[in-house]
Parts: C-alpha cells; structure tokens; sequence
C-alpha cells in the first residue's frame, strides 16, 4: 500500500492528539514517550523505515479517542466507577471514528482502534485474537502500558523501571506480544530508554510539583526564570536551569484559568512531521 503524505495534513492530525492529551494534566509528554517507545522497539524488530514512522506516527495519536470522553472522568484524582471505566473503554472506537475518513486513516487507524487489545483475545473493543493483532497495536500495548507504569497519576506516584518491567513480563504471553515484550525488556535492561523515561521531549525531562510529583512538561522555549504552572495544582514555580534540566522554585502563587488552559507542544508534532517522506510504503 502506498500513502501520499500530506505534511500539513498530518501535522493538523496530531496537533489534535496532542490537544486531547493537554487536557490531563497528569500525562504531559505521555504521546511523545509512547511514540519514541513504539519508534525505538520497531528499529531494534528491523522493520522498515516507513512502518517505523508509522508506528511513531501511531503512538502519538493511540489515544485520540479521549476527546471523547468528558473532563471530569479524564481528570478524576481517584480510581473510576465502573460506569466511568466503561466510558474510559470507549476511546478506542471513538478514536478510529474519527480517524475512519481522514486521508491519512490507514496510517494510524490499527493503533488506535486496537492498542488496548490483548494477546489472550480478552482485550477491547474487538477483542481480537492473537493471530489477528496488527504489529502497531502489538508494540503500542507494550508501550502504552510501560509510560502508564512508569508515569504518576492523581492516585498513585509511578512504579520504578524495573517493577513495570516486571508486570510487563507477568502479562508475556496473556496481555502482551511474549517476543516483542523480550525485546522492550532487554532495551530497558540496557538503559536504551532513558533518556525517554520521564520526558516530555528529546532532552528535556519532566519537572516535579511540590505537591503532585514529576508531572510538569517543559519544552523547547522554556529558559531559565521562566515561570511554569502546574496544570494539576496550579501552583507557580520559577524554572532555574540546571544542566540539562531545570529546578523549580515555588513563588507563593497559585494559576488563575486562563494560565492552566490546556496547551499543545508543537515541537515533538513538527519533528514528527519533519521525518515522514511523501509517500509511505506499508
């Protein structure tokens, strides 16, 4: 299959991912980590520049489905009702909805619709057997749920690299691809993803709020005294640049509304963009 890529098509796609995820404030960076975690497996598998972008392509728009789902389930600091996790479970279908008439759907269509499908064929919303599961849905799954480990929530702070690696294994051959699942191990043995584990960006790790962890995304204009909110608990803090991070330092002040209004980092999407050729062999 040969898809004609139109630059500024696909960059309007995936500013609307990156919109959907700057509505949660506990996931900053989470697309940019899948798709550089999904990029990094598909070159250690071998598989062909165009499927690599496409699945970098795919991780980053996994989880479009979520403008779907209102605010305050995609925000609830607690566990979710099951009513709310069936809403939650939703984001799949609604993702490949939208997708569906897009010119560039057969890029990212698997990976969105089947990310939460599992190799037992218990997964959702098709629950597809394993001889069935696309390649991007396979090494997105693991992706996804290695940042969601590794990443902390309202509920809960996130697990260290090696615990999720340990649940990642426990699920080898029932919830993940047993193969692919060896693989992202070793990489993350090797420490082949640290300097994508708790990033928001190429270099530019996540910064702690006093009160709700390392969940603040900086990106690329940040400098230091910059002042940076945290979109969570609203709390200001001066950014002060220390090699190749920053520290915060709280000011005593809280955001008003129009400072925590969600906000799209254009420059993982533009270094996206800047890769793709036009046209994609799949």
């Amino acid at each position: 299959m040969h898809i004609d890529v139109n630059k500024d098509m696909l960059r309007t796609l995936l500013m609307m991912g990156a919109v959907v995820e700057a509505r949660d404030p506990y996931t900053g960076g989470h697309l940019w980590r899948v798709s550089q975690y999904a990029k990094r497996l598909a070159t250690r598998l071998g598989l062909s520049n165009d499927e690599i972008l496409q699945l970098a392509i795919g991780g980053y728009l996994h989880d479009l489905g979520k403008v779907g789902v209102p605010d305050q389930i995609l925000r609830k600091p607690g566990s979710l009702t099951d009513d709310e996790f069936a809403v939650i479970k939703t984001h799949p279908e609604v993702g490949a909805e939208i997708i569906e008439e897009h010119p560039l759907s057969a890029v990212a269509h698997d990976a969105i619709r089947h990310h939460h499908e599992r190799i037992d064929a218990k997964g959702y919303p098709d629950a597809l057997p394993a001889g069935k599961l696309p390649i991007s849905a396979r090494v997105i799954a693991i992706a996804d749920a290695f940042d969601a480990m590794t990443s902390t929530r309202a509920y809960r702070h996130g697990l260290d690299k090696n615990i999720a690696v340990e649940r990642l294994l426990q699920g080898r051959g029932s919830q993940f691809d047993a193969v692919l699942v060896s693989q992202f191990v070793t990489m993350v043995h090797a420490g082949e993803l640290d300097e994508v584990l708790l990033h928001s960006d190429e270099n530019l790790p996540l910064v702690s709020c006093d009160m709700c962890g390392p969940i603040i995304a900086v990106n690329r204009d940040h400098k230091d005294g910059d002042i940076i909110h945290c979109q969570s608990c609203g709390t200001e803090y001066r950014l002060h640049r220390m090699a190749d991070t920053f520290a915060v330092e709280a000011t005593g002040r809280k955001a008003n509304q129009t400072q925590l209004r969600p906000r799209a980092d254009r420059y993982p999407i533009d270094e996206l963009v800047s890769q793709m050729p036009g046209v994609l062999k799949l």
